[in-house]
């Protein structure tokens, strides 16, 4: 059983101008405007895995966590979504959902009918080749996931993982996403106990130290033990 709520806080209702002024793709903003915004408080889930799928989600505020659930509850945490971004757009095929939604915090969404999907990759080609690079690159980073859990070990899914979400920000690495063990454990597939150790790890190795909760990247730590 996946924690959360499903329950929105808002009723659904058109887009407003200022909520689609965010989003910087004309054609994300084009498709937003012909679906309906609804708010979702935090920790409310926006998407379950295996339900039937027939809209996609555009994010006009807040930040989504996509996961996967085993039959004995256990998740692992593929990636994060922020506003601009689409999610649910596998739902035109119209199978089943992949992967799971919850709001990482209050979240406000422009909700698109398939069919509404399906009339813009129509109309314009270029936003159908813009949501053709999406999947792939929603299959490129399956692929490399796959790839991690089978030829890393842990020490190196948790390196691979920092140097993904680091930025560069005043001369340094800075990993801008506020992340507790826990989470980076979910999205490697390890224990919060492993995770602590390695972070020990690479804070003696002069790999890594904590800013305010944030995790600054000194040099890029090895591949492996």
């Amino acid at each position: 059983m996946i924690a959360g709520s499903s329950a929105p806080f808002s009723p659904v209702s058109a887009p407003t101008a200022v909520q689609l002024a965010v989003l910087a793709d004309p054609a994300v903003r084009d498709l937003a405007s012909r679906g309906m915004a609804r708010a979702f408080r935090k920790n409310a889930i926006v998407i379950n895995e295996g339900e039937p799928g027939d809209s996609l989600y555009v994010v006009l505020a807040g930040r989504v966590r996509l996961f996967l659930t085993n039959d004995d509850g256990r998740e692992m945490t593929l990636d994060t979504r922020a506003t601009g971004d689409l999610i649910g757009e596998m739902a035109l095929d119209g199978g089943l959902r992949s992967a799971s939604a919850i709001c990482l915090e209050p979240c406000t969404f422009s909700i698109v009918g398939k069919s509404v999907l399906r009339d813009a990759i129509v109309a314009d080609p270029d936003f159908a080749l813009r949501i053709i690079a999406n999947l792939i690159g929603r299959v490129r980073e399956a692929t490399g996931l796959v790839k991690n859990l089978g030829l890393l070990d842990v020490y190196g899914r948790v390196a691979g993982l920092l140097m993904k979400l680091a930025r560069e920000e005043d001369g340094r690495l800075v990993v801008g996403e506020t992340l507790t063990q826990q989470q980076i454990a979910d999205r490697v597939g390890a224990s919060r106990d492993m995770v602590n150790r390695i972070f020990k790890e690479l804070t003696a190795g002069g790999y890594l130290s904590m800013d305010r909760r944030r995790i600054v990247i000194h040099r890029r730590p090895p591949a492996h033990r």
